[in-house]
């Protein structure tokens, strides 16, 4: 059998290792100058709006809502079809998580779903750039219009635009991952992006256990040279610059990154423009998104079907993802199934196929072959 081709990987140059082997000999590991470089990268790509690295697309999400200040009594209205992280990390800072339904062809945060979702307790609305296509901009004003903040999780989107604006300038707060699938990797780790400034000091603080050092806002400011205080509670979630060098030098391949994968993105929906079977994504006008996922979606009731028959071949593709409610930890609390069709309609026929940027033609023409000899074309 050929060698298995997963549905993601990371794509890692000699460049990644001399930057980080560069961190490596210095005198700083972490907290150090390599963290500023990546964050200032970082800004590059969302129209200078500053960004805060964390550990992980989870931490930025926790970090986020908690510059946010959710907590008991708040609700955040979030989409079901994501990783469970979107929705976790708001109830464990004690919110009451509002699931709303997707558009049907997108994936995305339906706009008239969130807007019905709202109450006055709602605090954040949080939507998903699905398979790195940005969410509708009119959220925005959905969301302000509710008195609540927009946080677009862009964990799939980072590069991508909408209307000549880039991910990351479009929602009070932005969260990137930065796994080694996603559209650019730090191995593990992740940033939130804000331009409010109230919003970014609390993400800085949070990040870094809660500590206070600007002395003018402590209340001890005459204590010593090494004083630093805690005034709300925070956690580690600081990114080494061992990970941020290799971020910052993953950020200048990006825009190749995703032109090899809006390339095999479309020959992907070419060769499957004829199949019967199957729908391929759908692109929205104004839309640049950054490709992280291929969603396929699958008719008939055959994505069983052909997740087996694809893996028996060594293509390891993938399903993004079961709809959040539905896992027991969701469940338990009284989510039902059935409380947004359209999730669960998507869910059921999506199969995530094999995108990255070092996958080659003949590795996209292995895919295409398998999948169009399962249907018989």
């Amino acid at each position: 059998m050929a060698e298995p081709l997963p549905y993601g990987r990371q794509s890692i140059a000699d460049e990644d290792l001399a930057a980080v082997a560069e961190v490596l000999r210095s005198d700083w590991l972490t907290t150090g100058p390599a963290v500023q470089r990546f964050e200032a990268d970082l800004a590059e790509w969302t129209g200078g709006t500053p960004a805060v690295a964390v550990t992980s697309g989870t931490a930025a999400l926790h970090v986020a809502y908690a510059a946010a200040g959710i907590g008991a009594g708040d609700e955040v209205v979030c989409s079901p079809m994501t990783f469970v992280a979107t929705a976790a990390t708001a109830a464990l800072h004690g919110a009451k998580v509002v699931f709303a339904d997707v558009d049907a062809d997108t994936a995305n945060l339906d706009p008239a779903a969130a807007r019905a979702a709202m109450s006055p307790r709602t605090k954040v609305v949080a939507a998903v750039d699905f398979a790195g296509h940005p969410a509708p901009a009119s959220l925005y004003d959905i969301a302000h219009d509710g008195g609540a903040l927009l946080l677009a999780d862009a964990a799939h989107s980072i590069g991508g635009r909408l209307d000549d604006r880039p991910v990351g300038s479009m929602a009070d707060l932005t969260t990137f991952s930065f796994f080694p699938t996603k559209n650019l990797t730090t191995a593990e780790g992740g940033a939130v992006v804000t331009g409010d400034e109230r919003l970014l000091s609390r993400a800085r603080e949070f990040r870094n256990h809660g500590l206070v050092r600007d002395r003018s806002r402590q209340r001890f400011p005459d204590e010593g040279g090494w004083h630093q205080e805690v005034h709300e509670f925070g956690l580690n979630y600081r990114l080494p610059d061992v990970l941020c060098a290799l971020g910052s030098s993953q950020l200048r391949r990006l825009a190749a990154f995703k032109r090899r994968r809006a390339e095999i993105h479309a020959r992907y929906t070419a060769a499957f423009a004829d199949l019967a079977g199957v729908r391929t994504p759908v692109t929205l006008p104004g839309a640049d998104p950054a490709w992280h996922l291929y969603p396929l979606r699958v008719l008939e009731g055959r994505r069983r079907a052909l997740y087996d028959h694809l893996r028996a071949q060594g293509i390891l593709v993938q399903v993004n993802y079961i709809p959040a409610y539905w896992h027991p930890v969701f469940a338990d609390l009284g989510y039902r199934r059935g409380l947004c069709p359209n999730a669960e309609a998507f869910y059921a026929q999506e199969l995530s196929l094999p995108l990255f940027p070092d996958l080659d033609d003949d590795g996209v023409d292995r895919v295409v072959d398998a999948v169009r000899a399962f249907f018989g074309a």
